[in-house]
């Protein structure tokens, strides 16, 4: 009897699991919960400088979302992602530490782990 209970909780959790799995990689939900958020569009009035940040731990459009909306509450700042380069694209119109960006970017669990001049050669 005890047996039988717990094949039928392994059977629901393997179910529960597989199901998950697929809907993850039909593009049904993504890693963070899925949803059609959009994160607010920012324009500057000015860029003096742009940088490319390597940004680790963007899997899905959710977490594209998520980091372009932490760069854009930075004032002076504005951030494009690229989801399949995992960049992060940063214009300044002000002088704004790389080490803010990068802690806040992390805070949010993600990881950066390069930082160079949008316009200089790697």
């Amino acid at each position: 009897m005890e047996n039988a209970i717990i094949v039928g909780i392994l059977i629901i959790v393997g179910f529960i699991a597989i199901r998950s799995t697929v809907k993850h990689f039909q593009g049904k939900r993504g890693c963070c919960g899925g949803g059609n958020y959009k994160p607010r569009k920012k324009k500057l009035s000015c860029v003096i400088a742009q940088k490319t940040f390597r940004v680790e731990g963007m899997h899905c459009e959710k977490c594209k979302a998520r980091v372009e909306e932490i760069v854009n509450d930075i004032k002076g700042v504005a951030g494009k992602a690229d989801l399949k380069k995992g960049e992060l694209t940063v214009s300044y119109s002000e002088e704004v530490s790389d080490e803010l960006i990068k802690a806040r970017i992390e805070r949010a669990g993600y990881t950066v782990t390069e930082i160079w001049n949008a316009d200089s050669a790697r």
